[in-house]
């Protein structure tokens, strides 16, 4: 098909285009977080020389001692922290952020839905009807794993044109008994937040075509609206809002607010270092002719990054199933990655003007990333948005 290789031939629509700018952002990351992991190394071995064991850091023994490390510096006891988490008050978080960013309102109202216990909402502005919000949150026997959003209807704007109808679908643990809040945990509270940032996507959409509405965007572009919009719940100012006590009303407590926070950070060294190698791995393999011999070549890219020994792969090779079982992300793992850069990158233009919600930067970001869906290049819409390509400042 006259393409170089198979990476250039899957990356050409994507928003890295080609794999040497997903090397060159991914190789941005590599350095800092492989420093990180090599000083957390080093004290690891103190400590397993400490309690007298000889020899390498091994990967076991890496597990080991970094939950040593976060039981001492961040052990969080999740029943003191879930009354201030409710799911309706989460709600209210999510919504509230929307209002104060976007102007949406939402109204929820009795719909004819798949399970009793789903809800619907009609979101407006200014008394227009933007889209169609149904959550369906709790786990039970007949629903799929996991937590997604997808669209019942798409937006566009042929003849009369239609707004989105947009789901949220999650599993969370649903209350004892009827009538009592339901508790999430942190992770299910960024969850809810991640879910609506793909949920913006569809409801701020303004196309013509369904086909490029809503997230029908390039796979290493759909995920900056959701893990953007997880920002805004570490914000103090929205937590101390809706993060209230069931029984009380008090807030959550800072000190608790920033724990939580610490412990979401807690050994990022380790994880970025080997969630990198995978992604490293999985470009070369698509690059230039296929190697002979899959298991060489890990080993030659991993020694070329000089990858710490006590850090193995994410996904070796042989059960690198994102790759290897269909074409989904065969030179597409990097997308993860190119997508909290994305993210970190975005917020960070809220956090310059000194205002997360700065109406200018949230009007900027609705007209050049949510309601554009893939009606123009990725790169060219975040370009528009940022005036400069997706970075990160080391703090």
């Amino acid at each position: 098909m006259g393409y170089a290789d198979f990476a250039a031939y899957k990356l050409e629509p994507e928003m890295a285009r080609n794999a040497a700018t997903v090397e060159e952002l991914l190789m941005q990351v590599w350095e800092p977080a492989v420093a990180r992991a090599h000083l957390d190394a080093e004290a690891f071995t103190r400590a397993l020389h400490a309690d007298g064991v000889n020899g390498a850091l091994e990967p076991w023994d890496w597990r080991f001692y970094a939950e040593r490390r976060r039981r001492a510096e961040h052990d969080i006891d999740e029943a003191e922290v879930k009354p201030y988490l409710t799911l309706d008050a989460m709600i209210g978080a999510v919504f509230d952020t929307a209002n104060r960013l976007f102007g949406l309102e939402m109204r929820e109202f009795e719909a004819p839905l798949w399970a009793p216990e789903a809800r619907a909402w009609e979101v407006t502005r200014g008394g227009k009807l933007m889209a169609i919000f149904v959550g369906d949150f709790f786990a039970r026997p007949s629903k799929r794993s996991g937590a997604w959003c997808s669209s019942l209807q798409q937006q566009d704007k042929i003849g009369a044109g239609q707004r989105a109808i947009v789901t949220n679908i999650c599993n969370f643990t649903p209350p004892e008994t009827a009538g009592a809040p339901a508790y999430l945990s942190w992770d299910d509270a960024h969850t809810l937040f991640h879910e609506f940032g793909h949920a913006l996507h569809h409801i701020l959409s303004d196309v013509t075509w369904p086909s490029m509405s809503g997230t029908s965007v390039a796979r290493d572009f759909v995920e900056l609206p959701s893990q953007l919009y997880e920002h805004w719940l570490e914000q103090p100012e929205v937590l101390d809002r809706h993060a209230r006590h069931a029984e009380t009303g008090a807030p959550l407590p800072a000190d608790l607010r920033d724990r939580i926070i610490a412990a979401g950070n807690a050994d990022q060294g380790f994880a970025t270092t080997e969630y990198l190698e995978s992604a490293l791995v999985d470009i070369a393999f698509h690059q230039g002719s296929p190697s002979a011999d899959p298991m060489a070549k890990q080993a030659e890219v991993l020694d070329r990054l000089g990858a710490p020994a006590a850090i193995p792969m994410r996904h070796a090779t042989p059960h690198f199933s994102h790759v290897f079982s269909g074409d989904g992300y065969s030179s597409g793992y990097y997308s993860y990655m190119w997508s909290e850069v994305m993210d970190a990158d975005a917020f960070e233009a809220f956090r310059e003007t000194g205002d997360v919600f700065d109406p200018a930067t949230a009007a900027r970001l609705e007209e050049w990333i949510l309601s554009k869906g893939d009606s123009r290049p990725a790169d060219e819409l975040w370009l528009k948005f940022r005036e400069r390509k997706p970075g990160f400042t080391l703090c």
